[in-house]
């Protein structure tokens, strides 16, 4: 069993961490893109660009982050701790391959949000919960055109996974908002979305469809 150091940050418990979780995807309009996903009802924004090119990075993550900071919603910025610090963002998102926990927590500092993704391995939430993150994230839960090959996760252990944590849990892979709420019956507090926001013709209409999934 994980044990958790009392010693660590108090978990996040902003009302925040209820809700639309939507992660971005390359357009040259993205800026206007999470305007109005935000104003759809988005309470989270992720930033996720697998470029090269840092300066356009750059350049693009500061434009969002003063868009998300005139609607008071957090930016996160996906895989990049130098990037998240750079900026100023509110927080970065890691993988099994991103860095370590302990190094972005000592590189961002103590009020930075930091979440994990655990794919469909509840170990690993219970140990970034030990180590003080601020939420996890397990998926996919259905197909995905963003990740095909992920690895599957299921309804068992996200119930297994609410009745352990105590840090938010996020849903992602395949949601819509015809399969989302039985996510959030079963536990989770957030479901993170790509294409079935940034992808539709109205993405404000889209982010507002998510929202009978919390009612």
């Amino acid at each position: 069993m994980v044990k958790t150091n009392p010693n660590l940050r108090a978990p996040v418990k902003s009302a925040i961490f209820h809700g639309l979780y939507a992660i971005t995807q390359p357009s040259a309009t993205l800026a206007a893109q999470v305007e109005q996903a935000i104003l759809g009802g988005a309470r989270v924004i992720q930033y996720r660009d697998k470029s090269q090119d840092q300066s356009h990075r750059y350049r693009e993550a500061q434009s969002l982050l003063q868009i998300c900071r005139q609607y008071s919603v957090p930016l996160i910025i996906n895989d990049d701790i130098e990037l998240a610090h750079a900026i100023g963002a509110d927080g970065v998102h890691l993988g099994s391959d991103d860095a370590a926990y302990e190094s972005a927590r000592e590189r961002l500092g103590a009020r930075a949000i930091i979440g994990v993704s655990c794919y469909n391995q509840l170990s690993l939430a219970l140990l970034a919960q030990a180590q003080g993150a601020d939420y996890v994230a397990f998926g996919r839960f259905f197909p995905s055109r963003s990740k095909p090959n992920a690895v599957q996760a299921d309804l068992d252990m996200l119930q297994q996974a609410r009745q352990q944590l105590r840090i938010p849990i996020i849903a992602i892979g395949g949601i819509t908002s015809a399969n989302g709420r039985q996510l959030i019956e079963a536990g989770a507090d957030m479901l993170a979305v790509i294409e079935a926001v940034f992808a539709q013709t109205n993405i404000k209409v889209a982010a507002e469809g998510f929202q009978v999934c919390f009612q």
